[in-house]
């Protein structure tokens, strides 16, 4: 069974690709992203098309792990019938999901953080400037998720 995971987050410039290529490396260090599709969204329509903002491409190049080519994205209704898992980056998210796709009836949508010790929002570099709390955020929750999907 092949895992479809899509992170979300506002405008798919910093959290959700960090989480995305974050995933990426972790389940190619355990030998299994055969069994991954992993991508990532916005739920606004700001900044597609847009690459991946200069301070989250920094930070993920800082670990050694390369973004080129991704561009912002909106997500879509397909998205919600073709990925297992939306997962939200904060509540705020978490609830412009719920609006666009009403009843989670398949009970796909979750928050990055609920797979770690301390559920919650992952911190937004956009207004704190604070890329590294972010990484360590993105970090910890691909970590639990990855545990929770072996």
């Amino acid at each position: 069974m092949k895992h479809k995971i899509l992170f979300v987050c506002h405008g798919n410039i910093c959290r959700s690709p960090m989480a995305e290529f974050v995933m990426k490396r972790l389940v190619e260090e355990e030998g299994v992203e055969d069994r991954f599709e992993i991508a990532s969204a916005a739920t606004s329509t700001e900044e597609i098309g847009n690459p991946i903002y200069p301070p989250a491409r920094r930070k993920l190049a800082e670990h050694g792990i390369g973004c080129q080519g991704k561009t912002a994205r909106q997500m879509t209704l397909d998205d919600y019938h073709h990925y297992d898992r939306i997962i939200a980056m904060d509540h705020n998210n978490l609830r412009n999901l719920r609006r666009m796709f009403g009843d989670d009836t398949d009970h796909k949508i979750s928050l990055l953080m609920d797979y770690t010790a301390r559920p919650g929002d992952v911190a937004d570099p956009w207004y704190t400037g604070d890329f590294e709390a972010t990484w360590r955020d993105v970090l910890e929750g691909c970590r639990g998720l990855l545990e929770c999907l072996k």
